[in-house]
């Protein structure tokens, strides 16, 4: 009678996903197997740290294949010593480890010679989850308001990029994947009551001071919320940049010739919202911006994580992708700094994220992940 410990639903607890596992979990259990066949391929996948495993029972059983040496080739063919010594080191980290999983792991592993070419699947589906953590940090920096939620974002923003260029030298470019591009997502542009009342005191603002317009160039329609308060700025720096009169009477004028005046929103609604003006236009407009810069880093980090959900989407695909999504926050970017009058906007971070290892920046070494299976996985 079959035990607990070595029922097939006991590996099962083993797997820690539903089912389907991802296909990386099948390159986990083929690499292990590998190993655990012949410890000598330890020598030839590279470098690979048991954190670089999506499934922790895997990162364990990878962890103790470092600390425990392996018995000299003649033992290991005539005895199960290795599989009982990196059973006993990892289960304390693994309970659910169990010896018929071991068993399961070297059945299922095709060829042991292809060990090289399952670890850089281990180290691209690590990469993958990486992206998408960093893009799940910049989306939680947008969210979160702060003390200073832009150099928050921006900082995340920077982290990322040194991420990206060490993914780009170690997953370059390689023929036989076709390039498979997701659509982005389409978000509409939120607004709230905070948003609308500050777009409503720039716009009086900057009708009092019109002469602040021709400073403020960092600031675009744009990069308002509302629709009606967008078209309104348009109003204002309109009749600045043609050196017209600007007050509320001549920006309702503006109004009418633009065709934005209707049923709703008539002349009554247009001198409200132009009048009583409260503080500096450049005040207004930084908080203005700074929402703008936050909802677009919002936007780009949904973008990246549409990326890193489509598996059949390479490392380096994921990488390039990332980068044009990032790029549309640069300007928004550059604008901010010329606003806050920061000369550092071409500063990046110097301190790698923590997330990054070793292994990425020598994966390139590896090759591209490319296997034929001698027979097929169970």
């Amino acid at each position: 009678m079959m035990s607990d410990a070595t029922r097939p639903e006991a590996d099962e607890d083993v797997l820690q996903y539903p089912a389907p596992p991802p296909v990386v979990h099948y390159a986990e259990q083929a690499l292990l197997g590998a190993l655990l066949l012949v410890p000598e391929r330890l020598k030839t996948i590279g470098p690979l740290e048991p954190e670089q495993f999506a499934n922790t029972a895997h990162s364990a059983l990878f962890a103790a294949m470092h600390t425990v040496s392996p018995p000299a080739p003649e033992v290991h063919r005539t005895s199960p010593v290795w599989p009982n010594q990196l059973l006993d080191a990892a289960q304390p980290q693994a309970r659910a480890l169990t010896a018929s999983y071991l068993h399961t792991l070297i059945s299922v592993c095709p060829t042991d010679a292809h060990a090289p070419a399952y670890a850089q699947m281990v180290r691209s589906g690590h990469a993958r989850r990486v992206l998408r953590q960093h893009a799940s940090l910049l989306a939680q920096a947008a969210r979160t308001p702060g003390p200073d939620p832009a150099r928050t974002v921006l900082t995340r923003a920077d982290q990322l990029t040194v991420y990206l260029d060490e993914l780009a030298t170690a997953f370059p470019s390689h023929p036989g994947s076709i390039p498979r591009t997701p659509a982005a997502p389409t978000s509409a542009v939120q607004t709230s009551v905070e948003a609308g009342d500050e777009e409503r005191m720039l716009l009086a603002a900057a009708t009092a001071h019109p002469e602040a317009l021709t400073r403020m160039r960092w600031l675009q329609e744009t990069d308002l919320t509302t629709p009606i308060h967008a078209a309104l700025f348009a109003c204002l720096t309109g009749l600045a940049r043609r050196g017209a009169p600007v007050d509320p009477i001549t920006v309702l004028w503006e109004a009418q010739q633009r065709g934005l005046l209707h049923d709703g929103f008539g002349p009554a609604e247009v001198l409200d919202a132009v009048s009583h003006p409260a503080g500096a236009p450049e005040h207004w407009g930084q908080k203005v911006l700074q929402r703008a810069l936050l909802r677009q880093a919002e936007d780009v980090a949904a973008r990246i994580e549409t990326l890193t959900a489509d598996e059949a989407t390479t490392v380096h695909q994921l990488a390039t992708g990332s980068r044009r999504a990032l790029a549309t926050l640069s300007s928004v970017r550059a604008r901010w700094h010329q606003a806050v009058g920061d000369t550092s906007s071409g500063t990046r971070a110097a301190t790698p994220p923590t997330a990054q290892t070793p292994a990425l920046r020598a994966a390139a070494r590896a090759g591209p992940a490319v296997c034929h299976p001698a027979r097929p996985a169970r």
